[in-house]
């Protein structure tokens, strides 16, 4: 029985642009292990219920739900540790959990900003009065007076990348020469920005533009194929 991901979904149940359950859809590939991508709206807190949880990702594995992409991640290593390593060791375990943060409180922060507005013109329109609300009493600003002035912020959120643009310019990929879960949670952001908005965040020119090129095509062009605007 394949493994079940409840993933986010816009209006068109095809568009996936959470960056938690990318993630998750990478670890996944990483791991070879089948799923059924199961379309989730944010205002259906009843389906995800069973797991604890009224957000996603939730992973449904047999008998077991694990909802957090973070607990699924450390799921999905320890219970299939005959498949390929998403940390590759304690270090890298903990790491990771050093990107998670950074990424969330830096890219997650900054990317906002670009693409709140492309995300609410996305939804289906059951989820539209819940996100505008819930996101506008979390910015203290409307949608579109948080979004208007994106272009003004864009020199200042690429500045905040350079810890990133600095590591990229020496290696592959944040894993070595290898992708690792400290990749797909930063790609996950990158990600979801591509899904849901036009707005170009990065210089062709950028060493993780080009880091992003070479995890679009990770796994047969996994995310790549998905729904999204051109990078």
């Amino acid at each position: 029985m394949a493994i079940k991901l409840y993933d986010l979904c816009g209006a068109e149940r095809a568009r996936r642009f959470s960056p938690y359950c990318w993630r998750i859809r990478l670890a996944l590939a990483h791991k070879g292990l089948a799923v059924e991508a199961v379309p989730w709206l944010m205002t259906d807190k009843a389906a995800i219920a069973f797991a604890g949880s009224t957000t996603v990702p939730v992973l449904v594995d047999g008998e077991r739900s694990v909802a957090d992409s973070w607990t699924i991640a450390n799921y999905l290593e320890d219970t299939y540790p005959d498949r390929p390593s998403l940390f590759e060791g304690a270090g890298g375990r903990a790491a990771s959990r050093m990107v998670a943060q950074w990424t969330e409180s830096v890219v997650h922060t900054g990317l906002a900003r670009f693409v709140m507005l492309d995300i609410y013109h996305h939804l289906d329109p059951a989820d539209r009065d819940y996100f505008r609300r819930s996101r506008e009493q979390r910015v203290g600003a409307t949608l579109e007076a948080f979004c208007a002035d994106r272009d003004r912020h864009l020199e200042s959120f690429r500045k905040s990348l350079e810890p990133l643009r600095r590591t990229l310019g020496l290696q592959k990929y944040l894993g070595g020469d290898h992708p690792l879960f400290a990749d797909y949670l930063v790609f996950g952001a990158f990600q979801w920005a591509r899904a849901i908005s036009p707005y170009q965040v990065l210089e062709g020119s950028d060493p993780i533009a080009k880091w992003r090129e070479q995890m679009l095509d990770l796994f047969d062009g996994l995310a790549r194929k998905a729904p999204g605007y051109p990078v």
